[in-house]
């Protein structure tokens, strides 16, 4: 089956040279499921420092690193990046919004700061309790490009 990210059966990166920047953002979610023991410590601000706050952090860096983790991605001028985290109920929600102005999205930068952020919070809070589950990392938005804006739907 043909892709665009072979060339004469090898990988290659999409060209997108020939491509106009233009401004582009993308929002992504990342859905973290915390058990009682884990949630009082998310609640007392924690053992290490508040693990909301440092998860927002190093989602940051790793929207920073997304084309060093993922192999046929480019690298991107970020123009800015916001990492949110919220505790909803027993979960916490992090929003990730990632913006650029350059020839490709920012789809991958958005989806790698929401799940970092997920998987730091897993790591911080691990002493008090295995039971944590990333529950879903997920595109929200993005705009810009030739495709335009696109929108999850509501359920």
């Amino acid at each position: 089956m043909a892709s665009t990210h072979f060339k004469d059966g090898h990988p290659t990166m999409v060209d997108v040279g020939g491509k106009a920047p233009t401004v582009r953002s993308a929002t992504a979610e990342a859905v973290v499921v915390l058990p009682a023991a884990a949630l009082a410590w998310v609640l007392d601000g924690g053992h290490k420092g508040d693990p909301v706050q440092v998860a927002e952090l190093a989602g940051i860096m790793g929207a920073k690193r997304a084309s060093e983790l993922i192999p046929l991605a480019h690298p991107l001028p970020l123009t800015n990046v916001e990492v949110r985290g919220a505790v909803e109920g027993e979960r916490v929600r992090f929003v990730a919004t990632c913006k650029t102005t350059a020839s490709t999205g920012v789809e991958m930068e958005a989806l790698t700061a929401a799940s970092v952020a997920a998987l730091t919070l897993y790591d911080m809070l691990k002493g008090a309790s295995k039971g944590i589950v990333i529950e879903s990392v997920r595109l929200l938005r993005k705009e810009g490009g030739r495709s335009g804006t696109w929108t999850r739907p509501e359920p």
